[in-house]
């Protein structure tokens, strides 16, 4: 027997999507302009700013179409419709900005045994542009980035690349007082860096997602101790919590009962469903109601 809610949700990534339709033109507008700056300064710090926007650019986009994708409804074949296609997305984003930072760590270090002139005074107005778009880009998606995990890989691109540019400056700047090229390649690198551990955690998140573990700050320990304490429940066993997308976790678990419970199970499976989207804020849960004695015809489980 069983009882589920929220078949209907929305998406966190779904609620903000016109924030991210206006980060992306602005995107795009600052790539063009650092793509020029790099050509034209002969900038390796600008080219792996421009590289990292360009890679915005396309997780943004993929952002967006995750979202709608997301959005669209469940079938028989796909009983949770696309919504884990926005993690997928997230996923893709890490991996893409994981080879961006290895490619800049090689020619940066290439960089040093052949130092090449750049130009610091386009180097400098095309991190400034940067610095600027980057500012708004990050004021847009501030508050999605904290309920969706793919507008959380928007907004630490955008916070990358805002420190990018703010790195970008500070090269420009010692490149015109001093001369001194190397700083381009050490900013390079730099860069490189500041992106690594910031993707490596949005991975590892995506990942857990994808393999469907226990929701982070979800206790399965204390779930049971939860349901064991509603009136009628002996025993709780096959307990299991994952998540579907950011903010959609779901529950199942097999909660055995006193036989007189069965005549009452309506008010049993209400009370059961509140403690738990009270509790711990999971509102899709699906429960197995069955009398004491049943587990041993079930063969194999997982407890």
């Amino acid at each position: 027997m069983g009882h589920g809610h929220g078949h209907g949700h929305t998406t966190a990534g779904a609620v903000h999507r016109k924030r991210l339709m206006i980060v992306l033109p602005l995107t795009l507008s600052v790539l063009v302009v650092q793509v020029v700056g790099a050509i034209l300064s002969g900038s390796l710090a600008l080219l792996a700013d421009a590289g990292h926007m360009a890679t915005d650019a396309a997780g943004i986009m993929l952002a967006l179409f995750a979202i709608w994708v997301a959005g669209k409804p469940a079938s028989s074949r796909r009983t949770f419709g696309y919504q884990r296609a926005e993690i997928l997305a997230a996923a893709v984003n890490a991996v893409l900005l994981l080879a961006l930072s290895g490619y800049i760590l090689v020619e940066a270090v290439r960089r040093f045994a052949d130092p090449e002139p750049v130009g610091s005074t386009v180097m400098l107005v095309a991190a400034l542009v940067g610095l600027v778009a980057n500012g708004i880009a990050l004021w847009l998606l501030r508050e999605g980035q904290e309920e969706s995990l793919n507008l959380r890989g928007a907004y630490l691109e955008v916070l990358g690349d805002l420190l990018g540019s703010v790195a970008v400056i500070a090269g420009a700047l010692v490149i015109k007082l001093t001369g001194w090229v190397a700083a381009d390649a050490i900013i390079s690198i730099v860069i490189a860096l500041l992106i690594l551990p910031r993707t490596w955690k949005l991975l590892r998140e995506a990942v857990d997602i994808l393999l469907e573990a226990t929701p982070k700050g979800v206790d399965l320990a204390e779930v049971r101790k939860h349901l064991l304490e509603t009136p009628g429940v002996t025993d709780v066993h096959d307990l299991h919590a994952w998540t579907i997308t950011s903010g959609v976790p779901v529950m199942s678990a097999h909660v055995v009962v006193e036989d007189d419970a069965f005549s009452r199970c309506g008010p049993l499976l209400d009370r059961l469903h509140q403690c738990l989207a009270g509790h711990f804020d999971v509102e899709h849960s699906t429960l197995q109601l069955e009398p004491a004695g049943h587990v041993d015809h079930e063969g194999a489980r997982h407890h």
